[in-house]
C-alpha cells in the first residue's frame, strides 16, 4: 500500500511539474521521495500541519536561526530565516490533507541554491516525525 502510494505522488508530482524543469527524485519508499524545483526541495510527510510546523520552528531553534519573518494563511506557513552564514532559508510548510503536509525548503540565494543544506533540513524533519 506503502508504494502504491508513493507512487501515485510521485505521478502526481511529475503532472504538476509538466513545462517546468522539475527533477523527480526518488530516495525510496522509506527514505521519501522529493521534488526539486528551481530551487525549492519539497517532501510530503504523513503528519498533522501543527505537529509538521512545531518540528521546523524548533530545529530552527536548534540551530540557533533567527526567525526573520512568519506568515499564515490558514493553510501554509512560511518562515524566513537566516542561516549562521548569513545566507537565507525559507521553510514553507503547508497542508496536504488531514494527516499529511508538504514542506519545501529553499536554502541560499537566487543561483546558488544550497540543496545539500535543504536535503539536511528535510532529514532533521524526518527524524524528528519519528519520534
Amino acid at each position: 500500500m506503502t508504494r502504491k502510494l508513493a507512487a501515485l505522488f510521485v505521478i502526481a508530482c511529475f503532472f504538476l511539474g509538466a513545462g517546468c524543469a522539475a527533477v523527480i527524485i526518488g530516495a525510496g519508499v522509506g527514505a521519501g521521495t522529493y521534488t526539486y524545483l528551481k530551487g525549492d526541495l519539497k517532501r510530503a510527510y504523513n503528519a498533522k500541519f501543527d505537529k509538521t510546523l512545531d518540528v521546523c520552528l524548533s530545529i530552527i531553534s536548534d540551530l540557533n536561526q533567527p526567525v526573520l519573518e512568519k506568515t499564515t494563511d490558514g493553510e501554509q506557513t512560511t518562515i524566513r530565516t537566516e542561516r549562521k552564514d548569513g545566507s537565507p532559508q525559507t521553510i514553507i510548510v503547508s497542508i496536504s490533507s488531514l494527516n499529511w503536509t508538504e514542506v519545501a525548503v529553499r536554502s541560499g540565494v537566487f543561483g546558488y541554491w544550497k540543496r545539500e543544506v535543504s536535503e539536511q533540513f528535510h532529514e532533521f524533519i524526518a527524524e524528528r516525525l519519528k519520534r
